[in-house]
C-alpha cells in the first residue's frame, strides 16, 4: 500500500559520450565490439519469462561484413504466439494491480542499467546489428532509450495528476486504466531506442505487450529485453517473440483481445494493419488503438536569404547521418537557383570527405544500409537517375561486395516531380531541385502537395517576414519542423516525434500524447451527502 505522494523531478537528457582516443568509454566499447564479432549468440523467445527456443531460427548479420553472422534467433510460430497472448493475459491482472512508483522504478532502473552496466554490450549490438558509428548508437541505444524510459515515467506521473474538479459534497476522480486486453508492438530496424520505446511505453502504463522486434536487429533488441528483465520487469509484461509479419497479421492482431498496435515502419504495412483491423472489428472486445508512426519524404526548402553555410552543413548532415536511414532524413530539398551553385559546391565537398566503411573504424562516419532488399531498392533508384534525362547524379555510388555500401549520393532533378523528388527511398541519397527565385509561392505549394507524407521538414531564411510565411504555407506537410536546422535529430523532451498523412498517426513518441493513447480513463463521481428527498430540480 502506498502511504505517500511520491513525486519524480524532470529528468535530464542523458549526457552523452565523446569516445575521444584514450578514453575509458572508448576502451570499453572497443573490447565489446571485439567480444560479439568472435561469438555467435543464441536467441531464445521469452514468454511468460521463460526461455523459449523453436525449431525455426533466423540470423543476424553485419550488414557492413554481410557474410558475418552475429546471432542465431528462435522465430515464434503460431503455437508460440498463441501461447505469449495467453500469458500476457495471464500476467495483467498482476501487472495493472502494481502501484505506479514500482512500475515507474522498474524503467527508471533500466535506464540506469542501461547508461551504466549494459551501455557497451547495447551500442556495441547496435553498431554491429545496424551499421551505426559509434557516435549514432551511442545517442541512439544508450541516450535517446534512457531518455524514453525516464521522461516516459515523467509524463506518466502527469496524466495521473489530472483530476477533475469537484462540487460542494462530492469528490471527482479520474483512474487512468490499462486498455482491455494486450498491446503488439512492431518495432523498427533503424533505432534501438524506438525498439525499446515501443513495448516499454504502454507497459509503463500498465498494459502487457507482445514486442516483434525488427528480424534484422533482434540481437541489439535482445539485449533491451535483458536489461529490462535485470530491472525487474514481472515474467509476462513483455513477451519477446521475433516472428513473421504475415504470423504477427494472423495469429495476433486478429485476436479478439488485441487493444492497441504500437507500430513504427512502412506506410504499406501500417495501412494493410489498419485495412485488416477494419474488417475484423466485429471481433474485438474493444476498438484497438492503432498508433503509427511510417514512412516520410522529408525535405529541407530554401529561400533565398538564406545562409549558405548553415544550408550546406543541414544538407550534407540531414541526408547522411546514419546512411539516410532516419525516419526524418532530408531526402528532397528546393533550393532557389540563385543560391545553387554555390550551395552545389558546398555540399558536393561535404559528400566528399564522408568516410564509408566499417563502422568498428571511428574514423568512418558511414556505414551500410541495412540489408540486401535495401541496398537493391536504393541502388535501383540511383542507376534509374544516372540513365534518365530528367536527372543528373552529381555524386555517390555503392559497392555490395563485402558490405552494402551506399556512398553519399546527390542528385539534381531537372524537373520538381522526379521521382526521387516524391518517393521514398530510405538511404542516402539526397535529391535537389534548383527552383528560379521567382517561383518561390510555386515551390512552396510543391512542396506541400508532391508526396502524401508529412513527417519532419526544414526551412531556410534569415528574413523574418518569409520564415512566418514558409512556416504558415508549410504547416501541414510536417509534424516535426525545423527553422534553420537540419530536419533530423530530435530529442526526447524537446521535439516530440511524430508525423501525420501517409506519415502516421502523430501520436508524438517521448511525450504525455503518447502514453494517453495506452490508458482508458474511468470517471468515478462519489457523493458524500446524498439527496434523500428524491426531488427533481
Amino acid at each position: 500500500m502506498s502511504n505517500g505522494h511520491y513525486r519524480m523531478d524532470m529528468p535530464a537528457n542523458e549526457p552523452a559520450f565523446r569516445y575521444m582516443p584514450g578514453s575509458e568509454e572508448r576502451e570499453n566499447i572497443q573490447r565489446e565490439l571485439e567480444r560479439q564479432m568472435g561469438e555467435v549468440v543464441k536467441i531464445p523467445l521469452i514468454i511468460g519469462g521463460r526461455e523459449i527456443w523453436t525449431e525455426k531460427t533466423g540470423v543476424c548479420t553485419v550488414p557492413h561484413l554481410h557474410s558475418h553472422v552475429l546471432a542465431e534467433y528462435s522465430v515464434a510460430g503460431e503455437k508460440e504466439l498463441r501461447a505469449a497472448i495467453d500469458a500476457a493475459m495471464e500476467a495483467k491482472a498482476a501487472w495493472e494491480s502494481m502501484p505506479f512508483e514500482h512500475r515507474a522504478s522498474i524503467f527508471l532502473k533500466a535506464a540506469a542499467l542501461l547508461t551504466g552496466p549494459y551501455r557497451a554490450v547495447v551500442n556495441a549490438a547496435t553498431m554491429l546489428c545496424q551499421s551505426k558509428t559509434v557516435h549514432q548508437a551511442e545517442i541512439d541505444s544508450a541516450c535517446e532509450l534512457a531518455d524514453f524510459f525516464r521522461f516516459n515515467a515523467y509524463y506518466a506521473q502527469q496524466i495521473y495528476e489530472e483530476q477533475p474538479n469537484h462540487a460542494p459534497g462530492e469528490w471527482n476522480r479520474l483512474e487512468y486504466r490499462p486498455l482491455e486486453g494486450f498491446v503488439a508492438a512492431v518495432t523498427p530496424f533503424n533505432f534501438t531506442s524506438i525498439g525499446g520505446n515501443l513495448p516499454s511505453a504502454p507497459a509503463l502504463m500498465g498494459n502487457v505487450v507482445l514486442w516483434k522486434p525488427a528480424s534484422s536487429v533482434v540481437l541489439s533488441n535482445y539485449y533491451v529485453m535483458k536489461v529490462l528483465l535485470e530491472a525487474g520487469l514481472p515474467a509476462g509484461a513483455i513477451q519477446f517473440v521475433p516472428c513473421s509479419g504475415a504470423d504477427m497479421s494472423r495469429f495476433v492482431l486478429r485476436d479478439p483481445r488485441l487493444a492497441g498496435f504500437h507500430f513504427t515502419g512502412s506506410t504499406g504495412v501500417f495501412e494493410s494493419v489498419w485495412s485488416m483491423v477494419g474488417q475484423n472489428i466485429r471481433n474485438y472486445r474493444s476498438y484497438p488503438r492503432l498508433v503509427g508512426e511510417t514512412g516520410g519524404k522529408d525535405f529541407i526548402f530554401a529561400h533565398k536569404s538564406a545562409s549558405v553555410k548553415a544550408l550546406v552543413s543541414a544538407l550534407a548532415r540531414g541526408a547522411f547521418e546514419y546512411q539516410g536511414q532516419k525516419c526524418s532524413a532530408a531526402s528532397r530539398a528546393y533550393i532557389p537557383a540563385s543560391l545553387w551553385p554555390e550551395v552545389k559546391e558546398g555540399v558536393l565537398k561535404a559528400a566528399s570527405q564522408i568516410r564509408t566503411g566499417d563502422v568498428s573504424d571511428f574514423s568512418h562516419e558511414m556505414g551500410a544500409v541495412i540489408d540486401k532488399n535495401a541496398f537493391e531498392s536504393i541502388t535501383a533508384y540511383i542507376d534509374e537517375a544516372r540513365q534518365s534525362a530528367d536527372a543528373e547524379v552529381l555524386c555517390g555510388g555503392y559497392d555490395g561486395s563485402t558490405g552494402y555500401f551506399i556512398y553519399p549520393t546527390v542528385i539534381e532533378a531537372k524537373r520538381p516531380d522526379y521521382k526521387t523528388m516524391t518517393e521514398e527511398i530510405f538511404g542516402p541519397v539526397l535529391t535537389v531541385y534548383a527552383y528560379p527565385d521567382e517561383a518561390f509561392e510555386e515551390m512552396l505549394k510543391l512542396c506541400d502537395s508532391s508526396t502524401p507524407y508529412a513527417l519532419s521538414g526544414a526551412i531556410f531564411a534569415r528574413d523574418r517576414g518569409i520564415i512566418v510565411h514558409m512556416e504558415e504555407a508549410l504547416r501541414n506537410s510536417a509534424g516535426n519542423f525545423y527553422i534553420n536546422d537540419k530536419p533530423t535529430g530530435a530529442v526526447v523532451g524537446q521535439q516530440p516525434f511524430g508525423g501525420a498523412r501517409a506519415s502516421g498517426t502523430n501520436d508524438k513518441a517521448g511525450s504525455r500524447l503518447n502514453l494517453y493513447r495506452w490508458v482508458s480513463p474511468r470517471t468515478i463521481k462519489e457523493l458524500f451527502a446524498a439527496d434523500e428527498e428524491g426531488g427533481i430540480l
